[in-house]
């Protein structure tokens, strides 16, 4: 496969101008979301860059502390993200398996029965459905699953929420699945069945599919209805199920301009053979394959069919995996521009505001949102348990 030329932290590739786009929905979304009024403290284990953090701040609940081991995003968390009250978050920078929960809690300057919720996207990789065969099976970071359970069982919270890929629920993985539901039940803890939710309807512009377990502590129940009902639906639906409800959010609205000197307006530099194929590849939404020239490395193969084609504006975008700013690993390529996607617009894509900066370079920022829950998402998903939490849910 032809070699990219990445560009580097101190000269990176600015985006050219684009069409005027309204993406003002994702502050007035985010807006919308109106915290309860009520002291629901929580945690984020596997806090990335913090996109479910920051979805859970808007829902109302006051992040007290976080755990993040990778150099990057523990740094854009400590930048970004902020509690209700502005003040800074601790976060502590280190391997989960070497952190014991009593040692995590007293450098969180927390005591027991004192944190309501624990959220967390243990790393998904060895999960992941893009591995094949048994590709993944006794991968050391599936322990890690069971790690964010013992820090549930030692801190009890009243509920936790985890994510992770749809490939968990693979019955090569069934053995860990199991094991983390027989630890709940064993611990006192009713988990719900793994869900898979679509962010595309929850007013995410992204067709992104990825599991979620609610936990709620049996010792002290909670009247729950858990997940919510989607609020946004195909286009194609008509009343009376659409009940209201908008349209799935379409990857158009990514693509403003970014606010003047934004550090994240950067994207790969391609070699002029690729920016050939590129030109050549119909706007709005087509693929190499109606690009009329056939890499080397594509000979004889029809496979990934989706890898250098151009995102369609008029539907949700693709998912956005750790390589979402490379063309070759997906369908990244700007609708109308001659290269991939800016980082900025895929944070867009993941709803995180423009005002987050992520920082490392480019190769770093695009895993760091690649692996990010969507900041409307976990708004969403987090609002009615925020809301039963805070006594304020109707019964």
């Amino acid at each position: 496969m032809m070699d990219e030329r990445i560009s580097t932290e101190d000269a990176p590739a600015r985006h050219p101008a684009e069409t005027s786009v309204d993406v003002s929905y994702l502050s007035k979304t985010l807006a919308a979301a109106t915290p309860v009024q009520a002291d629901i403290k929580g945690l984020d284990l596997f806090a990335g860059a913090g996109g479910f953090s920051l979805g859970a701040i808007a829902a109302g609940v006051d992040i007290v502390g976080a755990l993040e081991f990778h150099k990057h995003p523990a740094s854009s968390y400590e930048a970004n993200v902020k509690r209700k009250s502005g003040a800074k978050i601790p976060v502590i920078k280190e391997d989960i398996l070497t952190v014991s929960p009593a040692d995590a809690m007293q450098r969180w300057s927390l005591a027991g029965d004192n944190v309501d919720i624990i959220i967390g996207g243990p790393p998904c990789q060895g999960f992941s459905s893009h591995r094949i065969n048994d590709a993944g099976v006794g991968d050391p970071r599936n322990k890690l699953l069971g790690r964010y359970f013992e820090f549930v069982e030692a801190i009890r919270p009243r509920i936790f929420l985890v994510e992770n890929v749809p490939g968990l629920l693979w019955d090569r993985h069934k053995a860990y699945l199991d094991a983390f539901y027989a630890r709940g039940d064993a611990a006192e803890y009713d988990l719900t069945p793994a869900k898979v939710i679509n962010a595309r309807d929850f007013g995410v512009p992204q067709n992104r599919r990825r599991v979620f377990i609610l936990g709620v502590d049996r010792r002290r129940p909670l009247k729950i209805s858990w997940p919510p009902e989607p609020t946004h639906v195909s286009p194609s639906l008509a009343e009376p199920e659409r009940k209201g409800r908008e349209s799935w959010r379409t990857a158009k609205e990514v693509f403003s301009p970014a606010p003047a000197g934004d550090l994240n307006d950067v994207h790969m530099q391609h070699s002029a053979d690729l920016v050939a194929l590129f030109a050549n590849t119909p706007l709005n939404g087509g693929s190499r394959s109606e690009s009329g020239r056939v890499l080397k490395c594509h000979e004889g193969y029809n496979g990934h069919s989706d890898v250098y084609g151009r995102i369609d504006p008029e539907r949700p975008g693709p998912t956005m995996t750790t390589a979402c700013i490379n063309p070759s690993k997906g369908r990244f390529v700007h609708p109308t521009e001659h290269h991939g996607i800016t980082l900025r617009q895929a944070a867009r894509f993941q709803t995180f505001p423009d005002t987050f900066i992520f920082g490392g370079g480019l190769m770093s920022g695009g895993e760091q949102i690649g692996n990010a829950v969507p900041v409307v998402l976990a708004t969403a998903l987090l609002q009615p348990l925020v809301a039963v939490l805070s006594g304020s849910a109707k019964t």
